[in-house]
């Protein structure tokens, strides 16, 4: 199988890993495949490519999408990220809880994040770029944030003096409504 699931956080949030077939020249793997995802249970129907180039520092999120939620599947092509996933499913029994994930070019993880989850993450290499499918379009007016650097939300980022947006450094804290 060219995905094979390495955990699985939340009953939702999933980590999968390619199969790497390394040689001299390097590695090839498949980051996916239609047919794999669907005996996951993860929805094929994606609609939209996001891709970012972010540096050292940078703290992007926690974002997440409340008029057509958004599931997003998320793999670093370069370099190293702190991916963060909190739980804001309403009834959930982890509702407020949070995971962090380690996702590189080295490990070659592939994340799902379905909707659900407020999602973001910190730059810990020099570079990192992320790439993510997404199973909604991007709705300005249907998005939400949570101020990634919430006391409540106890995050323990890798990195000191984050690089964020104003937007993301104004977001309203998890004990808001959302």
């Amino acid at each position: 199988m060219s995905l094979i699931l390495e955990e699985l956080i939340f009953d939702a949030v999933m980590i999968l890993r390619p199969e790497r077939h390394a040689d001299h020249r390097g590695h090839f793997e498949e980051t996916y495949r239609a047919d794999v995802c669907l005996r996951y249970g993860i929805p094929t129907d994606f609609v939209q490519d996001n891709f970012s180039h972010s540096v050292h520092g940078v703290l992007r999120g926690m974002h997440y999408q409340h008029d057509q939620p958004m599931g997003k599947m998320l793999r670093v092509s370069c370099g190293q990220i702190q991916l963060v996933e909190v739980d804001i499913r309403k009834g959930s029994t982890t509702y407020g809880k949070h995971v962090s994930i380690d996702v590189s070019d080295k490990n070659g993880r592939v994340v799902w994040i379905p909707p659900g989850f407020a999602n973001g993450f910190a730059v810990i290499s020099d570079v990192a770029h992320v790439s993510y499918k997404c199973t909604a379009l991007y709705n300005p007016d249907g998005e939400g944030a949570i101020n990634a650097l919430d006391p409540v939300l106890d995050i323990r980022w890798l990195i000191d003096d984050p690089i964020m947006s104003e937007k993301d450094k104004n977001a309203a804290n998890l004990s808001s409504p959302l």
